[in-house]
């Protein structure tokens, strides 16, 4: 056999062997726990936005491929927020994972969301919350108020 063909042997067998692992009971059981620990946090970030008095009118808003954890008014400002929940790691930062892609796509959905409801001049606000889980301790919550602006992204377009 030639090099080639032993190249394509491999990367078949690497593709079989990730295959395999994605349809195995041990891959399905993390995955459910990796869903759960971001419902949880997305519960508990809902409930810290109503303490502090926001109204929240919409979680999990979906347009397309385009997705809001959690929709909420303060006052006259209609509040856009990403939930971000991780398992706790020294000097990691859930809301460092909201890179400037993940900001064009929660500002596309937000658009969506306005031109849904039929309101285009709302003053708007992006948040992020942050929900780190540490084991057999409360969940640590951090929200950042204008995480980002809407003019910031508008040159990436």
């Amino acid at each position: 056999m030639d090099t080639k063909t032993e190249q394509g042997i491999q990367k078949q067998s690497k593709g079989f062997k990730l295959l395999a692992w994605l349809r195995s009971p041990l891959y399905a059981r993390l995955r459910r726990a990796h869903l759960r620990l971001g419902r949880r946090g997305e519960q508990a970030a809902a409930a810290k936005l109503q303490q502090l008095g926001l109204e929240i009118l919409c979680r999990n808003y979906r347009s397309g491929r385009y997705e809001i954890d959690i929709v909420a008014r303060d006052e006259a400002q209609l509040c856009f927020v990403e939930v971000k929940t991780r398992r706790y790691k020294p000097g990691i930062r859930p809301a460092e994972a909201v890179n400037a892609a993940k900001k064009r796509r929660i500002i596309r959905a937000a658009r969506r969301y306005l031109r849904d409801i039929g309101a285009v001049k709302l003053k708007l606000r992006f948040d992020i919350v942050e929900v780190v889980s540490r084991k057999y301790a409360p969940f640590r919550i951090n929200y950042i108020k204008n995480a980002f602006r809407q003019k910031s992204l508008a040159t990436q377009y």
